[in-house]
């Protein structure tokens, strides 16, 4: 009896072994091109940890908040955030747990980043400002908003997260899930997997882009290198994504809210037409546009008809 468990023990001891040195190799692919480091590059000390954000251009603020999407980081906006430069102030910042930010080992959720919003805007900004949004993150803007109205000014959100997904709550499966995904060798080879280039590349031809002949190959780089910089403790916010944690019921602060609202939806994205009408149900004063031949990032697949949008609103 001893004698097998010995072996069984030597197997097992090898095995993880020999995943943690395929999850080092991978580490080591998935960060060599460096795309995220930026000339401009500032870090704001929060009490959770440093804050990576990019700072361009002058006059009134604006500040750009990526999707809470694996991979998601301020280079969400890289296409945008020059010729917005011209006109404002602009923002681009990481949020903890993803991009260049820290990414302490920790449970993520909204209320955490809507005291992230609220610090960031009062200490590293210092005035009002407009703020675009994207997916999950446009709710966390619009409970940031309720609870501090005089910090913000007009709001665009992109391709909001429905109102349906966000009131889901965390259940034993999504939970099993979290810790799964948590655990030292196995939880990050399965993490490795998941943002591997190959899933990154079907995730941005069935859910990001409508079309795959204008994706380019760096922003697959992007999106798999800041999923795994910093070792790989992108996987604790993600599975906090995948965990619902980040999800928070926001219909009594979309109701009260009577700043300027603005969403932007891709034409193609499957249900950007029903979630636009939720949003107007509970808050009338919301105006639309849609850009053609686009689905979850129109910011990156048709930087320019984005643009004319946010021109036009802002």
């Amino acid at each position: 009896m001893n004698k097998n468990i010995k072996i069984i023990s030597a197997i097992i001891s090898s095995s993880l072994a020999t995943i943690h040195l395929l999850n080092r190799m991978i580490y080591a692919a998935a960060t060599k091109n460096d795309i995220l480091s930026n000339i401009e590059d500032q870090y704001y000390e929060w009490r959770f940890g440093k804050i990576h954000y990019v700072k361009k251009g002058s006059g009134k603020p604006l500040l750009l908040v990526h999707d809470l999407t694996v991979g998601s980081s301020g280079y969400e906006f890289h296409k945008i955030i020059n010729q917005l430069s011209k006109q404002y102030e602009v923002y681009a910042i990481d949020l903890l747990g993803y991009g260049l930010s820290d990414k302490p080992n920790m449970t993520y959720t909204s209320f955490l980043y809507v005291q992230l919003l609220t610090d960031f805007i009062k200490t590293v900004i210092g005035k009002k400002t407009d703020i675009i949004a994207t997916g999950d993150t446009s709710s966390i803007a619009i409970v940031t908003c309720h609870n501090n109205p005089e910090v913000f000014n007009k709001l665009v959100f992109i391709n909001p997260q429905s109102l349906y997904q966000l009131n889901l709550i965390p259940t034993k499966r999504t939970k099993t899930l979290k810790i799964l995904i948590d655990l030292p060798v196995i939880g990050t080879f399965i993490f490795n997997i998941i943002t591997s280039k190959y899933s990154f590349l079907q995730t941005f031809r069935k859910y990001y882009f409508s079309k795959s002949s204008l994706l380019k190959k760096r922003d697959l780089l992007a999106y798999r290198e800041a999923s795994h910089i910093y070792d790989y403790n992108s996987k604790y916010s993600f599975s906090s994504h995948i965990g619902r944690y980040m999800n928070f019921n926001i219909l009594h602060a979309l109701k009260e809210i009577n700043h300027s609202m603005f969403i932007i939806t891709g034409n193609d994205k499957s249900d950007n037409k029903s979630i636009t009408e939720n949003y107007i149900y509970y808050n009338s004063s919301i105006e639309t546009a849609n850009i053609p031949k686009t689905r979850q990032y129109p910011h990156l697949e048709k930087p320019e008809k984005l643009l004319d949008q946010l021109e036009i609103f802002l």
